[in-house]
């Protein structure tokens, strides 16, 4: 006996052939309680028990499986098949049961061994009818035969319908769990990919932030003592980009736009951070704008926005420039926003440490417009000062 769920038309058909052995058991059992031969009618009804105790291992004991269960099954039809050969014996009338043990041979033993089997329990059944009646006869010798060809057939085609129906349930069973690692996979992929837009988000805006307020009260301490006016001014500017942190801070754990674009333009947002970014350092910068605004979408104002505080982040940490110039130019397919500046320059294929030791730095400057479809260059040598292009294709409808 076999644990394995059976599709609807293998269920049927089992369930007939069990319904055969019960109608056959009980016509037998009712002729010979009919005769006056209650212990033969007693022994059937045992055999009845038996047989469906086998029923209830096979459906309600799966959980053997393998070896153990197919070696219940085998005890279980050895002791079916002498109670069946004892009734036959004793009276005519259980013989017909040898047609539904066909098919549990066929059902439980291999194949090798269930046709041997078959063709013993016909030669069986033809021999205990013709004993009781005294005789062979044509009838009893075609009776068993057919019935065991046509069992025989039926089995194959039974154990064809299971393992085609094993097969898809494999298949079925490899495509979900398939499907589960692709699930597991795909979300595995959205966390990495939001734990970079988080790191990239706090490089951008709170790391920037702090970065500038560092700088300005370290300008503030340098000029109490001998300009005292100007220290306030630098301790003012620290308070304001303290309070733009915040509401950074407030606005990310909200997922809002940055305040620098909430109440303005790019344009405008460009040139107030262009105007800030520096402060507290000798770094003097500028900001420009060429050709025809465009409206952009709220990713392209935050990608480009991000950018330019990334490189001019970069600028007044680590250039030492005496100036530099942020460039945003409308062409008529596309939007470039250049940050240069006449620092000291590095090698870009070989980044000093300071600047790619968060690791967020130039790499998070290229994915954002690697995101929007565009690219971003890097050229530098020592010396020689950093230029930091976004080229960034607009959208459709967006050109002039």
């Amino acid at each position: 006996m076999m644990d394995f769920p059976f599709p609807p038309t293998l269920k049927l058909l089992r369930w007939a052939i069990h319904g055969t052995f019960a109608v056959l058991l009980v016509i037998a059992v009712a002729g010979a309680a009919h005769e006056g031969r209650a212990a033969v009618a007693t022994c059937g009804v045992l055999l009845g028990v038996l047989y469906a105790a086998g029923i209830v291992i096979e459906g309600r004991l799966p959980r053997f499986g393998g070896p153990a269960h197919l070696l219940l099954g085998r005890i279980w039809l050895l002791i079916v098949t002498l109670s069946w050969v004892a009734l036959a014996l004793n009276s005519q009338l259980f013989v017909w049961l040898a047609f539904p043990l066909f098919f549990a041979y066929l059902h439980v033993l291999p194949l090798m061994v269930a046709l041997p089997g078959v063709a013993v329990l016909s030669v069986a059944a033809i021999a205990t009818a013709s004993w009781h009646a005294g005789g062979v006869s044509a009838p009893q010798v075609i009776g068993p035969s057919i019935g065991a060809a046509v069992a025989t057939l039926m089995g194959l085609v039974y154990k064809a319908l299971y393992s085609e129906s094993e097969q898809r349930r494999l298949l079925i069973d490899d495509l979900v769990r398939t499907r589960g690692m692709l699930m597991q996979a795909e979300a595995d992929t959205a966390r990495l990919a939001e734990r970079e837009r988080l790191a990239r988000e706090i490089h951008d805006t709170l790391a920037q932030g702090m970065s500038s307020i560092i700088l300005l009260l370290r300008a503030a301490r340098r000029d109490l003592a001998i300009r005292p006016g100007d220290a306030e001014q630098r301790i003012a500017e620290a308070e304001h980009a303290a309070q733009d942190n915040l509401e950074e801070a407030r606005n990310f754990v909200r997922a809002l736009a940055p305040p620098a674009l909430q109440h303005s333009s790019l344009t405008a947002a460009l040139r107030r951070i262009s105007a800030s970014a520096a402060a507290g350092t000798p770094t003097r910068v500028g900001f420009e704008m060429s050709g025809t605004p465009v409206p952009l979408s709220a990713d392209y104002d935050l990608a480009l926005l991000r950018i330019a505080q990334g490189a001019l982040g970069n600028v007044s940490r680590h250039a030492q420039a005496a100036h530099a110039t942020v460039t945003l130019t409308y062409l008529d397919d596309m939007i470039v926003l250049d940050i240069v500046d006449d620092g000291c320059g590095f090698v870009p294929a070989q980044a000093p440490a300071e600047i790619a030791s968060t690791g967020y730095g130039l790499r998070a400057m290229h994915d954002r417009a690697r995101a929007l479809g565009g690219s971003l260059t890097v050229e530098s040598a020592p010396g020689e000062g950093t230029a930091v292009a976004a080229t960034l294709p607009l959208p459709e409808g967006a050109g002039r």
